[in-house]
């Protein structure tokens, strides 16, 4: 059970596309936050425009007690209707461990042009070795050693919510943690 006065990671869901307002008001009251962003190539007007957006709409991680978002809940409901993302058959909400979102954030916060988010049905985090990269941009960051569209690549994953995966790596770059 989440004890509502320590801090957690939580992903939440933030309605009609309002997580960068929702975004800028965590900022503005010291509020710890994550939105997954990447680079989008848009055409307007028959000029072509590359805008940071982010990854999945209506999804931020929130670094605060419980009882603090929940605040947030019940003093933003008719500016930002938030909710938790829920642990499967729990009424708990999703917690994300920090060593986990430490990783998340080094990996999509480079907003590399080969990083690919998968939903959790796309990539089975169960399989395979459990690794640490030795070296390059990503140096430290664990994760699960997976061949996704012929490459190589470490894919760090929020359970239940999404995972991204690095660029292709070599296996040089891997050491193995554990085992499957």
């Amino acid at each position: 059970m989440v004890q509502s006065s320590e801090i957690f990671w939580f992903p939440l869901r933030v309605t009609y596309s309002r997580e960068m307002k929702f975004k800028e008001y965590l900022d503005s009251v010291g509020i710890e936050n994550f939105v997954p962003m990447h680079y989008e190539d848009r055409e307007i007007n028959g000029q072509k425009h590359r805008k940071l957006v982010p990854v999945i709409h209506n999804l931020i991680f929130v670094h605060a007690a419980k009882s603090d978002i929940d605040i947030i809940k019940s003093d933003t409901l008719s500016a930002f209707p938030i909710r938790y993302i829920m642990k499967y058959k729990s009424s708990e909400p999703l917690v994300i461990p920090d060593r986990q979102m430490q990783d998340f954030i080094a990996v999509a916060g480079t907003y590399d042009e080969q990083l690919m988010y998968l939903t959790p049905t796309e990539v089975s985090v169960k399989k395979g070795d459990r690794v640490r990269i030795k070296g390059g941009i990503w140096e430290g960051v664990e994760g699960r050693f997976v061949r996704i569209k012929r490459g190589l690549r470490v894919v760090v994953a929020i359970e239940g919510v999404m995972a991204v995966a690095t660029a292709s790596l070599h296996p040089s770059l891997v050491e193995v943690i554990e085992r499957m």
